[in-house]
């Protein structure tokens, strides 16, 4: 999964999503077929150099099955955790196994994981270096808890990006990051598109153009137009309705068709 680019039309937009834990194993089957299904239908995302990825991470006990349902087809296969290692660590799912699985991004430091299961830098540091490990490409969550202003937000993220790598710009490049601010999971709506904007352009001046940033929080169909620095959405529940993550499949594919025009015009406020 490469990362490399900068932040313009050739860079590829990324949509992916998460189901947490808000369907049961058949409801999971049923929608990664839809998924499948929806996909099939659009051949601009199978070509090798489609400027479009699409990711879907299930649960764990999903895996299996999602890689039998997704053979074949572009869509890449995501975990919503891992262990920092293997063996004596009763309930935890390795690295190894899960690209064993045929998963090839695994998330690593949301903030449900870190506020709810007390993960503090140094576990997601652990768990990014253990993913990088076995080939694994880490989708790191970043996000303010509180609301700030561009700057401060902007400040905080990059603080855990360096926290997360500890100072590695080579490991950096490996991530996909997933800026997500904390008091937009689960709002009614996305943080404003300002905001966005400003904070990823701040971000990616911090770090440099090496890896892909992603927009979630309540994202949906409609917003991607609406974020010129961002190379893609990490969706939720929205798009537990697979016909939602279709139409924003069609709004990522218009972009880049056009030469993403939105892209050339980022904020730089």
């Amino acid at each position: 999964m490469s990362t490399s680019g900068s932040n313009t039309g050739n860079r590829p937009l990324y949509i992916g999503v998460s189901t947490k834990m808000y369907m049961g194993y058949q409801a999971s089957l049923r929608w990664l077929s839809e998924v499948r299904s929806f996909v099939d239908d659009r051949p601009g995302l199978a070509a090798k150099d489609s400027p479009v990825r699409v990711f879907v991470i299930p649960s764990f006990p999903v895996l299996e099955p999602a890689g039998r349902i997704l053979a074949g087809s572009p869509v890449l296969l995501g975990a919503q955790n891992c262990a920092w290692g293997d063996g004596p660590l009763t309930g935890e799912v390795s690295p190894g196994m899960l690209a064993e699985l045929g998963v090839s991004l695994v998330e690593i430091g949301h903030a449900e994981r870190r506020r709810l299961f007390a993960e503090d830098d140094a576990v997601v540091a652990r768990k990014v270096r253990a993913a990088v490990g076995h080939s694994l490409t880490p989708l790191l969550c970043i996000g303010e808890p509180d609301k700030l202003d561009a700057g401060a937000a902007a400040d905080f993220c990059v603080g855990q990006v360096l926290a997360a790598t500890e100072g590695d710009s080579a490991l950096a490049a490996r991530l996909v990051l997933a800026y997500e601010p904390v008091w937009a999971i689960g709002a009614q709506e996305p943080a404003p598109p300002q905001h966005v904007n400003a904070v990823l352009t701040r971000i990616r001046a911090a770090l440099g153009p090496g890896c892909p940033i992603i927009y979630g929080g309540s994202a949906g169909p409609g917003l991607l137009p609406q974020l010129p620095a961002a190379d893609g959405l990490f969706l939720g529940r929205f798009a537990h309705d697979a016909a939602n993550l279709a139409r924003v499949l069609d709004e990522a594919l218009l972009l880049r068709q056009t030469d993403a025009p939105a892209n050339s015009s980022s904020s730089r406020s």
